[in-house]
């Protein structure tokens, strides 16, 4: 499969990026706008959350606010890439099983998510994490790490 996307530069430092199908998102190194290191950034919890929804809708885990936080810690010298990334799940809801949760992220993480695999084949970890809030409580944990070099990644394992 070929997916294409066109960047268009607008002066200064401001482009505009546009998929196959027309959406168009701008990028510039203004503050107000998203830059490229934020949009992958973006796209990590964008990919990893369409997967974790999916697989926990599936799971019946009756949750009423899902939201994902994503952070990086990224080197001084150029090009300034990312060395560790932490991806926090955090899921608000009457009661929630845990283990349907830490299932989901590991699946998308091991799995599913295309933008965390093409991270984690570098020499960039990616940790994910979960806060889960219920009747219970609220509890954390760590679920995966996966990366560097797709360690953690199911599809590196079996090769």
């Amino acid at each position: 499969m070929t997916k294409q996307v066109t960047v268009r530069w607008h002066g200064e430092l401001d482009f505009d990026a546009t998929d196959q199908g027309g959406a168009i998102v701008p990028m510039s190194s203004r503050e107000d706008v998203f830059g490229p290191g934020l949009m992958v950034l973006a796209a990590l919890g964008g990919c990893t959350g369409l997967d974790a929804v999916s697989v926990m809708t599936k799971k019946q885990v009756d949750f009423d606010a899902y939201r994902v936080e994503v952070s990086a810690e990224q080197r001084e010298a150029y090009p300034r890439a990312d060395t560790s990334i932490v991806v926090a799940h955090i899921v608000d809801g009457r009661t929630i099983s845990d283990q349907a949760v830490a299932r989901a992220i590991e699946l998308s993480a091991r799995q599913y998510c295309m933008v965390g695999a093409t991270i984690a084949t570098g020499d960039c970890t990616i940790n994910h994490r979960m806060r889960i809030t219920d009747e219970q409580g609220e509890r954390t944990c760590d679920c995966i790490t996966i990366g560097p070099r797709g360690a953690g990644l199911s599809h590196y394992e079996s090769a």
